[in-house]
């Protein structure tokens, strides 16, 4: 008896890892721009315009567990300015963060764009543009 009781023990905690653990598929809510962070990675000073020389940033948001690859591209004028790419898993809602730099001499003036994809699939893109 002891034997199936330890057995049955395992397979309610595999069910519950499976269940509520970050081995779901990563799924994107909301994608945030600005100026600064929270302690938890998504953006506090929202904006969609930025001065040259400022650190511009982006939230990936999910609002639930899970994992996945989240991949970024910084774009200006049709062509790719930056990408990076991050491994994330969640067990609850979270935000995972991405930021470009200003390359020496500010930021040219325009419109760009931010493409987020989840494991290699178009998740999303938010427009922000550059002026002093």
């Amino acid at each position: 008896m002891h034997a199936v009781a330890a057995r049955l023990l395992l397979l309610l905690l595999a069910f519950g890892a499976v269940a509520c653990g970050p081995g779901e598929p990563l799924k994107i809510t909301t994608i945030q721009v600005g100026r600064s962070l929270n302690s938890d990675d998504s953006i506090s000073g929202h904006t969609t315009t930025f001065k040259p020389n400022e650190t511009i940033y982006t939230a990936v948001i999910n609002e639930a567990a899970g994992a996945g690859t989240v991949s970024v591209r910084w774009v200006y004028s049709g062509q790719t300015v930056s990408e990076e790419t991050k491994e994330v898993s969640f067990n609850r809602e979270g935000a995972t963060e991405f930021h470009i730099q200003t390359p020496s001499g500010g930021f040219p003036e325009g419109d760009y764009r931010v493409e987020i994809q989840v494991n290699g699939q178009p998740a999303g893109i938010r427009e922000f543009k550059v002026a002093r």
